[in-house]
């Protein structure tokens, strides 16, 4: 399986960078994995709505560059489907059964993501309704990504 996960700025904090090393190491064994990171736009609030959305075009605009050709689009939103770890797994092994195991996760900035990526998605996920810092879904994402893999394989990570 080959999975890219799009991320929306730098992880800053020490443990968030510590973490997410720990679950890339621990991913080798199962997937192809690599984290690409694209510039968060600068801005000041108080912001419009019409801001808010150049901002997130912006930024989609930076994330459109680094998404593979045939690949399953996965973004993150909180208005998308949430999953069970379990249902989660399910995905992932019929990604790769039936999508050639190509998969991007996308990841907005602390405004979201664009409609306009959230439009060509073939699959927007939910972790929560709770809104959630965005550095830290790359930790979450990569945690569950894990726990779904040893799942498919049947290892006793998800007990």
């Amino acid at each position: 399986m080959n999975i890219r996960i799009i991320a929306v700025g730098k992880l800053k904090q020490k443990y968030l960078i510590n973490g997410t090393a720990e679950y890339l190491k621990r991913l080798q064994a199962y997937a192809k994995i690599d984290v690409c990171e694209v510039k968060e736009e600068n801005f000041m609030e108080p912001l419009n709505k019409r801001q808010i959305e150049i901002i997130k075009e912006k930024e989609a605009e930076r994330i459109q560059t680094l998404i593979p050709e045939r690949y399953y689009i996965i973004s993150l939103d909180r208005r998308g489907k949430q999953l069970s770890s379990m249902q989660f797994a399910k995905k992932l092994e019929n990604l790769a059964v039936y999508q050639q195991g190509n998969a991007a996760f996308i990841i907005g900035g602390p405004l979201g993501l664009a409609e306009s990526l959230i439009g060509q998605s073939d699959f927007v996920l939910s972790f929560s309704l709770f809104t959630f810092p965005h550095q830290l879904m790359r930790l979450v994402l990569m945690e569950q990504i894990y726990r779904s893999l040893t799942i498919i394989r049947n290892e006793k990570y998800h007990k």
